[in-house]
């Protein structure tokens, strides 16, 4: 699937798909990511990793763009004063403001590769809703098919309450990305990811499992199932294990999918936006160039009638023929009404009296 996508692509396109890998902390992102490394490597098609948590101490796979190459995590704590969230938050933007370069190293870098792996900070929502968030997702997006990968720590799901935070959480990514998405349920080497399937697709097992929820958490779960009925209809979902391996095969083929989906869904909207936004800038530089020719070409008049207040009136005149009869014009209205007129003109080396 995957690779009828890449031959859909737009010619000159990169074709290689980002896996944007976001997911609560300790869900097992970078283990996760180590494993799609090594598989890929295996398979003899090697991805170009990028790390994008600038707080991770020691890194199980080697990162071919680092953002710690870039910015100091405890220098930037030391400097600015602040915590550790603060602290990511800063260097994220701190790094943003340098994506530009990393594009461009992507960009070249990235038709040599299988996929594009991008692993982000633990703290989930310095990256899912933070300016640097958005700069760096939107810049991708624009330029390679990017997939949105959820990852989920599936044992801390068996409660009802816990498996709809969750859901909520992805469903609040979903949309605001509006990227291809794919909820990766991590770990089901210790539970299976079965029970969340089901719950996914029969609310009324969702139900039954929420109703030995007493409290109003449980009450709550049980009414936001129902708004994520059609949230859950279109939502690709897949098993792995970071630690075994088991569930790659199908990740890949759900990864071939989302690419599909980007192309049919997300880039021809992209286009479309971008066409609009040259389309509008394009309106605006003619609107400015016919305002500076009719500025060029005006032949206007200030006219200070004696009677007046004292405020100026603009009299333009886009025939030459007012221009010739100026001065006729001027002995009628004094003949007529018997007042004084002052006539300037605006000639090139400033304001004129006749």
């Amino acid at each position: 699937a995957a690779a009828a996508a890449a031959a859909a692509a737009p010619t000159g396109d990169c074709k290689t798909p980002v896996l944007l890998v976001i997911g609560m902390a300790g869900s097992g992102k970078t283990s996760l990511l180590q494993r799609l490394n090594a598989h890929l490597h295996e398979q003899e098609k090697p991805a170009y990793v990028v790390n994008l948590d600038p707080a991770v101490q020691n890194l199980s796979f080697p990162a071919n763009i680092d953002v710690r190459d870039t910015v100091n995590y405890k220098e930037v704590m030391k400097q600015y004063g602040l915590g550790p969230n603060g602290g990511i938050v800063t260097c994220l933007n701190l790094f943003a403001t340098r994506f530009d370069q990393a594009m461009g190293i992507l960009e070249k870098r990235a038709p040599q590769h299988s996929y594009v792996l991008m692993d982000t900070p633990g703290q989930i929502e310095v990256f899912t809703w933070s300016a640097s968030g958005a700069i760096i997702t939107e810049a991708l997006a624009g330029s390679f098919p990017t997939i949105v990968l959820y990852v989920i720590d599936t044992p801390r799901c068996t409660s009802p309450v816990s498996f709809m935070s969750n859901m909520l959480y992805a469903c609040s990514i979903l949309y605001k990305t509006r990227l291809p998405f794919l909820l990766v349920f991590n770990k089901t080497d210790v539970v299976s990811h079965k029970f969340a399937v089901e719950w996914m697709t029969d609310y009324e097992a969702f139900r039954e499992a929420v109703d030995q929820e007493t409290s109003y958490v449980g009450n709550l779960a049980r009414s936001m199932s129902l708004v994520l009925e059609e949230f859950y209809e279109n939502l690709r979902s897949v098993g792995v294990s970071a630690v075994t391996g088991a569930g790659i095969d199908e990740f890949f083929e759900a990864v071939g999918q989302c690419v599909d989906e980007y192309y049919r869904d997300y880039r021809p909207l992209l286009d479309q936006l971008k066409a609009e936004k040259a389309a509008k800038e394009k309106a605006e530089e003619s609107k400015a160039e016919k305002r500076v020719a009719h500025d060029l070409q005006s032949k206007g008049k200030v006219v200070l009638d004696a009677k007046d207040d004292g405020k100026g009136r603009v009299l333009d005149s886009d025939d030459d023929s007012d221009q010739d009869n100026q001065d006729e014009d001027v002995e009628e209205i004094e003949l007529e009404t018997g007042e004084k007129c002052f006539v300037f003109v605006m000639g090139g080396s400033g304001l004129h009296h006749q």
